[in-house]
């Protein structure tokens, strides 16, 4: 198997577990969860950094143009985490895995848009029926699908940004973190003097599963980062939804959220859309192999 390919899906099948062990974390909320996240994950990679000798020569290619790539691929994973955590940890789990199911419009948007690429017809009608199915599933919902589009959104332009990045997975999700930690740290000494400091005061389980965030979001993140300067959007995009399903399928089971008649028929119609796409996919690369 591409190596590329093995570590996209490490980071999706990662992603898709997700919101069954956010639970594990109780009575934390979403901003401590992240906060959390991001220092946890600074030392771990400072860690595997200075283990392989790379600290240095990170350190020597900054310049003001990479920290500014880097600080604005940093604030997109960090909205991406915040609304991630909070839907998983408040019943919006389905929602969440929304937003990754139309992911690849957005990546469809990028190419087209940013890169100059073009869609063939069978494509044009993937993307018409999940734009569709969106379209649906506001109106029946009575709201724009927030949760979803941020999700979206942000994490489209993060891989943009991450596939265009001149550093190595590693470091450039270290040098992320970095830049997210004065925010992190000043979130928890924030709830720290409300008194709403879950960490130390929850059970060691509890603190547990906060510190574990270091690993669980390092590994899927630089699993990703060394995916998307590897693949293609396109085959990325395919990959990736193996996360939502995963999603859909716990958030339906066992997190006890509901999916109605119309919401699913809204959902029927962004599978649809997604089916369509790759099998438009899956034809240009026969040609292409012709």
């Amino acid at each position: 198997m591409n190596p590329g390919t093995a570590a996209a899906l490490l980071a999706y099948g990662l992603w898709g577990m997700m919101p069954l062990y956010f639970q594990l974390m109780a009575p934390a909320g979403a901003v401590e969860v992240l906060a959390q996240r991001v220092l946890w994950s600074l030392a771990l990679l400072i860690g595997v950094l200075a283990a392989q000798g790379q600290i240095g020569p990170l350190l020597r290619q900054l310049n003001l143009r990479l920290v500014g790539n880097q600080l604005l691929a940093a604030l997109l994973v960090g909205a991406n985490w915040l609304t991630y955590v909070w839907a998983a940890m408040n019943g919006h789990a389905v929602d969440a895995s929304l937003g990754y199911f139309i992911l690849p419009l957005f990546n469809v948007a990028i190419g087209v848009l940013l890169l100059g690429e073009r869609l063939e017809r069978l494509e044009w009608a993937g993307v018409a029926a999940a734009a569709l199915g969106v379209t649906w599933l506001t109106w029946v919902g009575g709201k724009l699908p927030w949760v979803a589009l941020v999700l979206a959104v942000s994490f489209s332009l993060y891989g943009l940004i991450k596939k265009r990045s001149p550093l190595p997975a590693v470091p450039g999700l270290a040098l992320e973190t970095a830049l997210l930690a004065p925010l992190a740290a000043a979130a928890l000494a924030w709830l720290a003097a409300r008194g709403e400091l879950t960490f130390g005061h929850a059970g060691w389980r509890v603190d547990l599963a906060l510190a574990s965030t270091g690993l669980l979001t390092a590994l899927p993140l630089g699993a990703f980062g060394y995916a998307a300067q590897r693949l293609g959007l396109a085959l990325l995009g395919m990959l990736q939804y193996i996360s939502p399903t995963l999603q859909f399928i716990f958030a339906v089971t066992l997190l006890g959220e509901t999916v109605d008649a119309r919401r699913l028929a809204g959902f029927g119609l962004v599978w649809l859309g997604l089916a369509l796409f790759t099998l438009a996919l899956l034809r240009r690369q026969r040609a292409r192999a012709a």
